[in-house]
């Protein structure tokens, strides 16, 4: 252990989208930057046992999903053959390559990384266990903290173990179980569910609200509601697990319905995806002067800077969504306030996406959100089923809607359900953060045919103009 450790100008805790984004921006901005991550290269969960994996996974989901459709327009495919080490070793190349990738560019950026657990011993230094018991302490003049989150665990059922399985363990691949029960309908249980139940296994979801994809608009959930049908054995709302015994090779389950019945049900394999929790638990924060609220959440600034005036913190450890992408733009923004500049964590808007089969996104104001806060808002849809692409890509439906400011004109939210929502949502929050008008992205020109042109006639519909969808006009463009 060194006595005396030289000061380092900042230290990045976590090297996940929050943390690495943060340090290579640092550095770019010339500072000497130190990132600590347990892993042997950056990513954090996101990369390693999160977003990446996961839609490596989707996306082969995706292809067996589309050759079983094909025979609906006249193209036959024998039954597919899953070998699953080889599936398994292309997701983790997937992985491989790309926090070979990020560790290359830190090295190239003259960012020193040091792999190990830390924990902070005061507001200015930081101890790192290294593999093998050494100990190494940082002390350091301004610190990023980005040590993500973790699955929550479901109260009183057994933890760990081959039957019941967190996220990680399901994107693992430790096998194709003839039955998975799914404890969460949110993002990551539908995701994992969608590619299970693509795999041959019969997925039963457990969800304890009265709907999928909670606080998602029941108008793009629906479509997904429709394919999840024929994709899971049995979704199960206002439900709630009550015990979980082991019973030999597999689980006793209980699931206690709202309406007073309940039901022993056996599976061979239990994946918990009930949410996340921070990761700000044995790290030290008590020997600082960082707060840390009652759900273990850490108050920052707009700057991100929390209570300490040597620490900043990042990503899900703050709050609000937990997503990749506002922890990246955090990083940023701290990274900049670190380095001296003028910054601020504003975003107009932060898109959500749900990679299920089909997808589904949204961004900025939603439909509910405004009808519960009373606000007066018009709210247009674009049905594919007018859309040229859609139908030519011979897709079972999906919608496109926007939400209007009625007296503005102004685009304060939009939602997408069906195949490639996801890329598609970008072009609304551009729309939304720079706070444009109906009539801007109306007189833009699309490419046709496309499925991105389904935003260009939702904001003709909201003019009563729409070319492939007849609404009598009620509010004329300038």
């Amino acid at each position: 252990m060194n006595a005396i450790p030289q000061k380092r100008r900042l230290v990045v805790l976590g090297a996940g989208p929050g943390g690495y984004t943060s340090a290579f921006l640092a550095a770019d901005l010339g500072l000497a930057v130190t990132l600590i991550d347990r892993e042997p290269a950056p990513g954090g969960v996101c990369l390693h046992r999160g977003c990446i994996p996961s839609k490596a996974l989707l996306h082969a989901s995706q292809i067996l999903h589309d050759a079983e459709q094909a025979n609906a327009i006249g193209l036959e495919f024998a039954k597919a053959s899953i070998d699953l080490n080889r599936l398994r070793s292309w997701k983790e190349g997937v992985v491989s390559k790309m926090t070979g990738g990020l560790g290359n560019l830190a090295r190239q950026r003259g960012i020193a990384y040091v792999e190990g657990h830390a924990r902070f011993l005061d507001s200015g230094r930081i101890e790192v266990e290294k593999k093998g018991g050494e100990r190494e302490i940082i002390a350091f003049e301004q610190c990023i903290l980005a040590t993500g989150s973790m699955p929550a665990v479901l109260p009183g059922s057994p933890s760990g173990g081959p039957c019941v399985w967190d996220s990680s363990d399901g994107l693992n691949l430790p096998c194709i179980p003839g039955t998975l029960l799914v404890v969460g309908g949110g993002y990551i249980g539908l995701e994992l569910g969608t590619v299970y139940a693509a795999l041959g296994t019969r997925v039963t979801v457990v969800e304890m609200m009265p709907a999928l994809l909670s606080g998602t608009d029941a108008d793009l959930v629906q479509f997904f509601s429709r394919q999840s049908q024929s994709l899971f054995a049995e979704i199960i709302l206002k439900a709630r697990i009550s015990s979980v015994e082991k019973n030999g090779e597999e689980l006793r389950v209980r699931i206690d319905r709202q309406n007073g019945i309940s039901e022993d049900r056996v599976f061979e394999k239990m994946l918990v995806a009930i949410g996340r929790i921070p990761a700000t638990r044995n790290i030290g924060l008590e020997k600082t002067k960082v707060v840390v609220d009652e759900n273990g959440f850490i108050r920052v600034n707009e700057q991100r800077l929390t209570d300490d005036p040597s620490i900043f913190a990042v990503g899900d450890i703050t709050g609000g969504p937990l997503l990749a992408h506002k922890a990246s733009h955090e990083g940023r923004v701290a990274a900049l306030a670190a380095a001296g500049r003028k910054a601020a964590f504003r975003p107009a808007c932060i898109p959500g996406v749900a990679y299920t089969i089909p997808q589904i996104a949204f961004c900025g104001l939603t439909e509910s959100e405004a009808k519960r806060s009373g606000r007066p808002v018009a709210v247009v849809r674009f049905p594919w089923q007018a859309s040229g692409r859609s139908a030519a890509m011979a897709l079972p439906g999906g919608v496109t809607k926007l939400v209007i400011d009625p007296e503005t004109e102004r685009i304060l939210g939009a939602g997408i359900a069906g195949a490639s929502a996801g890329d598609m949502i970008s072009e609304a929050c551009l729309a939304v953060e720079l706070g444009v008008k109906a009539s801007d992205l109306a007189e833009t020109i699309h490419p046709h045919p496309t499925l991105s042109e389904t935003l260009m006639e939702a904001a003709e519909l909201f003019y009563g103009t729409c070319t492939h969808v007849f609404r009598p006009a009620r509010i004329k463009a300038e």
